[in-house]
């Protein structure tokens, strides 16, 4: 069924004036919902009402389309026709746009492009059963990027458990249903082979089931990252992208969906062709952001027909400007100097040379194959020297840096020739880019951030472990140049790939102010020892004793694996892994003091940056109140969405405790946003003067809108509070943003003393103009 028009007005404005540009429909703010079996289109109905009271417009929705089986997540996409079944299918779905429509809010879908699923069985994905029966002859051939030569004519398939015994071959059934089977697992037939011996059946198949291990150097199909079990799709073929884009766009067309999230953009070969080509699809009304990691100085291609970014690199300004600098650099010496580890460019560099001639062998044996022997060795380098995820498909130049660091290495001729290849060469520069952006997912996020350790909360998706704190004067910048360039981009601080969500950094980033509370690390892996520490300072308390000791040992464990100094996922060392949790204290540490309420400052600044700076802030799950998570799956975990808390606050309640402070502070800001747009454009930065003025953040939005934060505030509290700090105001009469069981709010003019306005109340404040703005 089609959906009538939302009520309500859309925003006129846009991020760039170029007919392809980015969408007139905008949302005020989103609100992630994480979908699985047990928590169905069914459920996300029933809380559209209290979503709606919380003040967001739009529901975004972890991916919807058919995926594996009891998948807990869906980024494992096997059908991209069909809604998927255990969600309550396309009906489902339909009814909860329907419903969230009633409420005046709508859905963003989350896509993935980039990969399907090699489930088993095999035939839950029909496109690339098809292509194991029929081979490089099939017309799904051209959906995945299969290197044929490279496999010997065969596609390699990793799903075995051990390597296989011929004497486990058979053949079941006859004729068209008959299938090849080994164990439990079947396998598609290719006709006319069903009456051959087990050896010559196997190779006369246009595919090959090995053991797992084989994937590392033997693979010959694109995978997401180092997942065996996620193979690449080749959307930049305008059928493919037509086949599995269908579905998407019919929901798009119907008004089921405004908005699209795209998954791991930097995986695809084109990702501007690719964002272009969905942009003549969805028009102009459809607000499109993408997963993309930038590092600290690279920006967005401005070209991209899209809204922004999901939001990482405002979750490292945020996070930074939270951060003390001159603690954050005692940190990192006392624990290079406790572990030996190296600094952060060396740690990172070895990370992703292990990764690149390991995990990731087969990838860079593709390229190398394709570039050459001579060439080959330049290749490794240049992808190690690399800055940032990955170059573009028409990029003029690789980054200077890189081409300098890999001619050390590999010599400049080589070099120089691997620059000309990618140059000339569009397939050698999409493959190179494609293995680009795994490795630095691999290597950075999932090995180095392990690592180094120095400030846990700094060790997250798009941070810098090497440079931490952001000045206040580069957060004014970053959100000065967004409000210009990108002002309808996403922004986050927790997510479902967060390591950590937002309110465990906000407590381990106040350590940063009070570094030496941090124990010195004892025992045989001192380097364990620092990471379970700050590990359970973060999550604190929260769950209940046991439960809470599981979850911070599976965290652990986690660390320790992709950390890869000891153990790892495919070569497990039991005997060290069962010594993982005894590094952890035994009682849950707590902030005391000013520690504690500089974690608190942290909790509400963060959240006041977020949902007061230039973009479109998601609120995770459960997050719009204090929310205590950390890696995947502990994050996944089902929500807890306080109604009733925040019905008693609606009340006039006055909030109790900082989870509740959190929560008045979010739904006051999310229902402004909705209520008043016009509020959150422009930006100004504004100033605080005196001796406490570094531990202001503070800045204007419209002529009608200041917020304003404490950071730092250890420091602050030690130094004596703010004394006679000012801030000077924008023209006219400002009072406080009324929350609950707050006592009426005085008016402000002029020069504002900020001890009058921020103090043990509370740290942050939005003050609204009561005079009307000048016209």
């Amino acid at each position: 069924m089609s959906l009538p028009p939302r009520t309500g007005r859309p925003s006129p404005d846009f991020n760039r004036p170029e007919s392809d540009g980015p969408p007139a429909v905008i949302p005020a703010s989103t609100y992630r919902l994480q979908l699985r079996p047990e928590f169905t289109f069914g459920h996300a109905r029933a809380v559209v009402p209290y979503l709606a009271s919380l003040g967001v417009s739009h529901l975004h929705l972890s991916p919807v389309l058919e995926a594996v089986p009891g998948s807990s997540h869906g980024y494992d996409v096997t059908d991209h026709t069909r809604v998927r079944v255990e969600l309550g299918g396309e009906e489902g779905l339909r009814a909860l746009a329907a419903e969230a429509r009633a409420h005046d809010l709508a859905l963003v879908l989350d896509i993935v492009p980039n990969h399907m699923a090699l489930p088993t069985p095999l035939r839950l994905n029909r496109p690339l059963w098809e292509v194991a029966r029929e081979g490089p002859g099939s017309p799904y051939a051209r959906w995945f990027d299969i290197d044929w030569e490279a496999g010997g004519g065969q596609l390699l398939l990793p799903v075995l458990a051990e390597p296989l015994d011929p004497a486990e071959v058979k053949v079941d059934g006859r004729g068209e249903r008959a299938v090849l089977r080994i164990g439990e697992l079947e396998f598609p037939l290719r006709e006319g082979t069903a009456g051959l011996e087990p050896a010559a059946l196997l190779a006369a198949q246009w595919y090959r089931p090995a053991c797992w291990r084989e994937a590392r150097t033997g693979l010959n199909y694109r995978r997401f990252f180092t997942i065996s079990e996620l193979i690449g799709v080749r959307v930049e073929d305008p059928e493919v992208f037509g086949a599995t884009h269908a579905k998407v766009l019919e929901l798009v067309r119907d008004g089921v969906a405004e908005g699209l999230r795209i998954d791991h953009v930097d995986g695809l070969a084109d990702p501007e062709g690719y964002l272009r080509r969905l942009r003549d699809a969805v028009g102009r009304d459809c607000w499109v952001v993408v997963e993309k990691i930038l590092a600290r100085e690279e920006r967005l291609a401005p070209a991209w027909p899209v809204a922004g970014t999901t939001g990482y690199d405002a979750l490292y300004r945020v996070d930074g400007v939270l951060t003390d600098p001159a603690g954050a650099a005692r940190l990192d010496a006392r624990f290079r100097g406790a572990t030996g580890q190296p600094r952060w460019e060396v740690t990172a560099s070895a990370g992703a040379r292990e990764v690149l001639t390991g995990d990731l062998a087969a990838e860079l044996a593709t390229l190398e194959r394709l570039a050459g022997s001579e060439l080959a060795f330049a290749v490794r380098e240049l992808l190690i020297a690399y800055p940032v995820y990955r170059p573009y498909p028409g990029d003029p130049d690789l980054a200077p840096e890189a081409l300098e660091r890999a001619a050390a290495e590999a010599g400049a001729a080589p070099v120089a020739g691997v620059r000309e290849l990618l140059l000339r060469d569009p397939a050698f520069a999409a493959r190179f880019a494609q293995t680009s952006a795994a490795l630095r997912a691999k290597s950075l996020e999932d090995r180095a951030f392990y690592r180094y350790a120095p400030l846990l909360s700094a060790t997250e998706v798009g941070g810098d472990p090497g440079a931490p704190a952001v000045t206040v004067a580069e957060f004014h910048a970053y959100c000065a140049e967004r409000a210009a360039l990108w002002p309808r981009s996403g922004t986050v601080l927790t997510t479902h790939d967060t390591k950590r969500s937002a309110d465990v950094r906000a407590r381990i980033s106040a350590l940063s102010q009070d570094p030496e509370c941090v124990p010195a690390p004892a025992g045989a892996d001192p380097q364990l020892a620092w990471v379970a520490w700050q590990t359970a300072f973060g999550l604190g308390a929260d769950g209940a004793a046991p439960e809470r000791a599981d979850r911070l040992a599976q965290a652990l464990l986690k660390a320790v694996r992709e950390a890869a100094l000891h153990t790892t996922w495919t070569e497990q060392d039991p005997a060290y892994e069962a010594t993982v949790p005894e590094h952890l204290p035994k009682a849950a540490p707590e902030p005391a003091g000013a520690l504690a309420q500089a974690a608190r400052a942290n909790l509400l600044g963060g959240t006041l940056l977020h949902l007061a700076m230039p973009g479109v802030p998601e609120v995770y799950q459960g997050s719009e109140t204090e929310y205590r998570a950390l890696v995947d799956p502990d994050n996944r975990r089902p929500a807890v969405f306080p109604r009733e808390t925040l019905a008693r606050l609606d009340a006039g309640a006055a909030p109790s405790g900082t989870a509740e402070e959190k929560l008045a502070l979010t739904a006051a800001l999310l229902r402004l946003r909705r209520s008043e747009p016009g509020l959150f454009t422009g930006y100004a930065p504004l100033l605080a003067r005196g001796p406490a003025a570094e531990h202001c953040v503070a800045f204007a939005r419209s002529a009608g809108l200041v917020a304003v934060a404490t950071r730092l505030a250890h420091g602050l509290a030690g130094a004596g509070g703010w004394r006679n700090t000012t801030l000077p105001l924008p023209p006219g009469r400002w009072r406080r943003l009324p929350l609950p069981g707050a006592a009426p709010a005085a008016s402000y003019t002029g020069e504002l003393p900020l001890a009058h306005l921020l103090g043990e109340a509370s740290p942050v404040a939005v003050l609204l103009r009561e005079d009307p703005s000048p016209a």
